[in-house]
């Protein structure tokens, strides 16, 4: 099944802006759709965004829309996540996902999660 590693978390200050990393192996993510999402502490895991492999579609949880950015790269097989103008309340453990485009369903593969703290 296909390996998900998330990296490029950790501390940052309100304000400022963290590149989290999602390196795919084990089979091509040509045929899928990846994904972010977050959990925070005591709270339910929760979904951020998503980029189709295969055309670069992307969809956005309505509370990131403008501040966070999903971008692919195939060369590296890597899907990035952008984040901006952050504040405490996105501090979270931040887990890559994927699922198939083409059989669908629910997300089935996922990371181990990086953890991002936003804190003065």
């Amino acid at each position: 099944q296909v390996q998900l590693v998330e990296s490029g978390g950790g501390l940052v200050q309100p304000g400022g802006s963290l590149r989290l990393a999602c390196v795919a192996s084990g089979r091509t993510p040509s045929t899928y759709a990846m994904g972010w999402f977050r959990q925070a502490p005591g709270k339910e895991r929760e979904f951020v965004a998503r980029i189709k492999w295969s055309g670069g579609s992307t969809d956005y949880a309505d509370p990131v829309k403008g501040r966070f950015l999903i971008i692919r790269d195939h060369a590296k097989n890597t899907v990035y996540l952008q984040m901006n103008s952050l504040n405490p309340g996105h501090t979270a453990v931040c887990s890559c996902a994927a699922k198939s485009s083409v059989v669908g369903g629910p997300y089935n593969y996922w990371g181990q999660g990086t953890p991002v703290t936003v804190s003065s």
